[in-house]
Order: C-alpha cells, then structure tokens, then sequence
C-alpha cells in the first residue's frame, strides 16, 4: 500500500508557488502590474493542480486502480482529494510570506467554509462561472488594508472532478461535467501606495 504524509505530499507542489512569492515581491518592487503578478502565480496553481488531479488522482484512482482518494485520506490511507492538496498548499505559502495569499472557493461548496465572504468574491465567482476563460479583479479594502483580487475558474479538468463533486453528499450541485466550472481560485495581493 502506498503512503503519503501530508507535509511530503504539501511540499512538493506548493514549493513552486513559494518561489513565485519571492518572484511576485521582486518582480512588483519593479514595477510588473498586480495583475500580471496574479497571471504568473495562477499559472503554477492550475499547472501544479491540473499534473496531481490528472497524473496522480485520475491515473491511480480511475486507470490503474491501485489507491482512493478520499477527504478522509489519513483515516482510509488514500490519497488526498484535489481540493485538499490546493488548500494545504495554500496553508503552507500563508506560513511562509504575506506577499499575496489564495484560496479556492465555490458558489457551490461541498465545505461551507470554501463560500464566498466578501463582495469581490461573490462577484469573482459569478464572473467566472459565466466567463471561464477570463479573470475577474477587484480592488478590496479589508482590515483597513488594500488588496488587489483576482479570481479565476477552477475547471474540471479530469472526468474524476466532476464525479467526485456529483457524488459528495454534502454537493448542493450534482450535474457537473467534464469542463465545467466547479468554483475559483482568489488570489489577493496586498498593495502598496
């Protein structure tokens, strides 16, 4: 049976976003737009996201059949589920920098903890599930501080996506398909004046 640690399988795939948290100061301090910023971190994410859904998820779960996948991976020793990996990452980058922070959130969350809070949110994720190929931004003020804030679709991108949120109990939405927008990624980026 093969095992897998939280912390080894977390550091693997959130090790290339915090070097894109070193890139995003530097390359901002130079001038690079806060968006341009969030394209770059956006596209480690869904590559990092894309490569353990499709090659690790799909491939072990689905076409070779040799573990689970499970939101109870430590208790069932199966693998952690797409959205868990996402977030440990997101834990992990939180501990290390405060250069920008993301989350994945849903209009549809299978976790209420993963619903949408703030405006820019709520209408970042309306945006998306209508336009999966573009970004929305916002402009935020929270805790008395200015956030730049992206949020692009999270897409399923592997059949294995769909039918795991179809068949959670706790899915409010049971008809996704293959290519549809399941929520987003938030990216915020404190701004400096």
């Amino acid at each position: 049976m093969i095992k897998f640690s939280k912390s080894a399988v977390v550091a693997g795939l959130s090790g290339a976003v915090v070097l894109c948290a070193g890139a995003a100061a530097a390359v901002n301090a130079k001038g690079v737009a806060y968006e341009d910023v969030a394209d770059m971190l956006i596209a480690v994410m869904v590559a990092d996201r894309t490569v353990y859904t499709k090659q690790v998820v799909g491939r072990l779960t689905t076409k070779d059949k040799v573990i689970t996948a499970s939101e109870h991976f430590e208790d069932n020793k199966a693998l952690p589920l797409p959205a868990q990996m996402f977030r440990f990452g997101a834990e992990m980058v939180a501990d290390k920098t405060d250069k920008f922070s993301y989350s994945l959130l849903s209009l549809w969350p299978i976790n209420k903890q993963n619903a949408p809070r703030t405006d820019a949110e709520k209408a970042g994720l309306e945006f998306v599930s209508k336009n999966k190929d573009e970004k929305y931004t916002a402009v935020e003020e929270l805790g008395g501080k200015k956030y730049f804030t992206a949020v692009y679709a999270d897409v399923a991108v592997a059949p294995v996506c769909a039918s795991c949120h179809n068949g959670h109990k706790d899915s409010p939405r049971t008809d996704f398909k293959l290519g549809d927008v399941l929520g987003g990624v938030v990216i915020r980026i404190p701004m400096t004046e």
